[in-house]
């Protein structure tokens, strides 16, 4: 039997988002973000965490909603994916949600092939989209992003 798994919620724009609480390391207030050349459009800079070089993917970019500048009001939320820790920025974090069963649906139940969401949570008042974060970049953004990551270490190092 399907049991739903525990999300934490968060916002952009006016649409809620959510990631799987096992991929969540921490939420943080909004920190200072370095952009880097040559990186993928989907990816706003690197943040620095107690010495770890942690890349900053641009949700809003990819969901195509609005750029806006940065507050302290803002949240980050620290990740990982199977390959690297990342980071995201959220207008702000709702937290922890735990989906009653059947209010879950896997997306590809809904629109087949759509890869950037695992899945949909019916809520009384509009959906939840959760958002895999091992979908966010492509191969080719996935190998770009480590190039450019690897040359701030050399730079820092050297």
């Amino acid at each position: 039997m399907y049991k739903p798994e525990k999300l934490i919620a968060f916002v952009l724009e006016d649409q809620r988002y959510a990631l799987y609480l096992q991929a969540v390391e921490r939420v943080i207030r909004a920190v200072a973000i370095t952009s880097l050349p040559e990186v993928p459009e989907n990816i706003l800079g690197l943040i620095n965490i107690h010495g770890r070089i942690v890349p900053v993917y641009n949700a809003r970019k990819r969901f195509a909603l609005p750029e806006k500048n940065s507050t302290v009001n803002d949240r980050i939320i620290l990740a990982h994916t199977k390959s690297r820790s990342v980071a995201l920025v959220a207008d702000k974090v709702l937290g922890v949600i735990e989906p009653a069963e059947g209010q879950q649906t896997q997306f590809d139940e809904i629109t087949p092939g759509m890869e950037l969401f695992a899945g949909v949570i019916k809520l009384d008042d509009g959906m939840l989209l959760i958002h895999d974060l091992d979908r966010f970049l492509s191969p080719v953004e996935e190998k770009s992003l480590s190039q450019a990551i690897d040359k701030t270490k050399e730079f820092q190092h050297g």
